[in-house]
């Protein structure tokens, strides 16, 4: 099943969080914070900027999660997509 999203949003899968610190202390399951960092997987038609594929940083609380086929997806308008990662 594919997901398709419509007018200005767009669907993210989120990248994962990291697993230590830079002192190389592992973090467990509680102590992680979500990262506010995606994968594109779909774009709405009304969508300019962003493509499938890029890598975004996007606003702490926009994002709509949904879980399709056992897969967890973001789903955040346009306009709450901070930046584009290269």
């Amino acid at each position: 099943m594919a997901i398709q999203p419509l007018g200005d949003r767009v669907v993210l899968k989120r990248v994962a969080a990291e697993e230590k610190t830079k002192s190389g202390i592992v973090l467990p399951d509680s102590a992680k914070e979500k990262p506010e960092q995606g994968e594109v997987v779909a774009v709405g038609k009304e969508v300019k900027e962003i493509k499938r594929g890029d890598k975004v940083l996007f606003s702490k609380y926009a994002p709509t999660e949904v879980k399709v086929e056992n897969n967890e997806f973001l789903i955040v308008k346009e306009e709450d997509v901070l930046a584009i990662i290269k």
